[in-house]
């Protein structure tokens, strides 16, 4: 379908591309999850592309577009540019195509990453670490093809690669035992969003598609309500595969012709997610993979009594991460909080600030002590998990009362980003 010379995915190209993958991606589940069925009075499915090959969708239009190269340009090689699951899919797109590959990636990407890099492509991959940021990698990929006249893969701004994204929503609705009211989709640079998006126009145009973005990198919504794709000057890089600064050309045309709606979900509310899934349902996922759950709390009214399906991207998730997890969680939830506390310098100072001070379900978490030359104080800075949030206005009384309050961190961000 072509409108005022922008590309929009055919129906039969789709198809071409769902025949291409057979026996390389996953037909993943659709599969019920009960406890949010029955939290939120709705049948709530899952689409589980974190049980795919890779354990992301990425395989689908990294494959689509590599088989799609002719005799030349894969005997040239390929080049891209990727910090996590694009990089997995092309690498093993690469073994299966015996298509030498050159994939860049940022120098602070975890090692378990780059290991499952090199075990999907074996000897059919180099990988260069380049820069420190994802943009540093792709520029270095880009001058890489440029020189050596390779053919460059993008992870979401490609025609081929949004079709091959877009049988996930093919597998979706052949399925689907009964019709299908929403789907909530991850974006990151949109090459999902996109597919998926076009082919429920098709097939079925009343489904409302949702998109989720990340709050710190809502690049698809700015867009969108720009009527522009917008470059974005600084992002929170936490979800880390869905955190981009600009979407792609194309992907922006389709997303803004087909979305329903585009929502931002809280970091720390992706991070809650993240734990509530490992805790209830063993299910582990990245934090771009929780996007679409994370959601379903602000359409908690809208959707009762309806079919939702919430696509599950990625379960790439490193472990060394945890605790961060677990600390954004805690401060989305009002749950855990940083203070500058004035400890009076004499003795049972601090017994008093445990006994007098602290609730009995406060914890202290972290505590940072400095003896100032102050001959009356010293300082601390000291954190707290509360049990309730609830708690916190009696706990900052308390300590006004008794002289210790010096200051609260949580909303100075230029000096909280050091604790957290």
């Amino acid at each position: 379908m072509q409108h005022k010379d922008i590309y929009y995915p055919s129906l039969v190209n789709i198809e071409k591309a769902a025949s291409n993958l057979q026996g390389v991606a996953f037909e993943t589940p659709l599969s019920k999850n009960h406890n949010l069925s029955k939290e939120l009075n709705a049948n709530i499915l899952f689409k589980r592309e974190d049980l795919q090959v890779v354990r992301s969708y990425k395989i689908r239009g990294a494959y689509n577009k590599m088989s799609s190269l002719d005799i030349k340009e894969k005997k040239n090689g390929i080049v891209c540019a990727s910090a996590g699951n694009h990089a997995q899919g092309v690498a093993l797109s690469c073994k299966l195509l015996q298509v030498k590959g050159t994939i860049f990636m940022p120098s602070p990407t975890p090692k378990q990453k780059i290991n499952q890099v090199k075990m999907f492509g074996e000897d059919y991959i180099d990988i260069v670490i380049e820069g420190d940021t994802f943009d540093d990698a792709f520029n270095a990929a880009k001058l890489e093809c440029d020189a050596k006249n390779k053919t460059f893969i993008h992870p979401f701004n490609d025609q081929k690669v949004i079709e091959g994204q877009a049988t996930v929503g093919l597998e979706i609705l052949n399925q689907a035992k009964e019709k299908i009211d929403y789907v909530f989709v991850p974006i990151g640079g949109g090459g999902l969003s996109a597919g998926l998006s076009s082919v429920f126009k098709y097939l079925s145009p009343n489904t409302k598609i949702i998109g989720v973005e990340p709050e710190g990198a809502p690049s698809m919504l700015t867009s969108i309500r720009n009527n522009k794709n917008t470059f974005l000057d600084k992002i929170d890089a936490f979800v880390d595969g869905a955190a981009v600064k600009k979407v792609g050309d194309l992907n922006f045309d389709i997303c803004n012709r087909n979305l329903s709606k585009v929502i931002t979900v809280p970091e720390g509310k992706i991070c809650q997610t993240i734990l509530d899934l490992y805790n209830k349902d063993a299910i582990v996922v990245e934090p771009a993979g929780a996007l679409s759950i994370a959601a379903l709390d602000f359409y908690a009214d809208e959707i009762k009594g309806k079919n939702v399906v919430c696509v599950v991207s990625g379960s790439n998730n490193d472990i060394t991460r945890t605790a961060e997890i677990k600390e954004r969680a805690l401060l989305h939830a009002k749950l855990k909080h940083y203070f500058i506390v004035k400890f009076p310098q004499r003795a049972g100072a601090l017994k008093e600030f445990v006994a007098e001070i602290l609730g009995p379900n406060d914890d202290i978490t972290h505590f940072e002590y400095t003896k100032k030359t102050n001959r009356e104080n010293g300082a601390a800075v000291v954190g707290l998990e509360l049990k309730s949030s609830l708690d916190l206005e009696p706990l900052i009384q308390r300590m006004k009362d008794k002289s210790f309050f010096g200051d609260y961190l949580n909303d100075k961000p230029d000096l909280f980003q050091f604790l957290v």
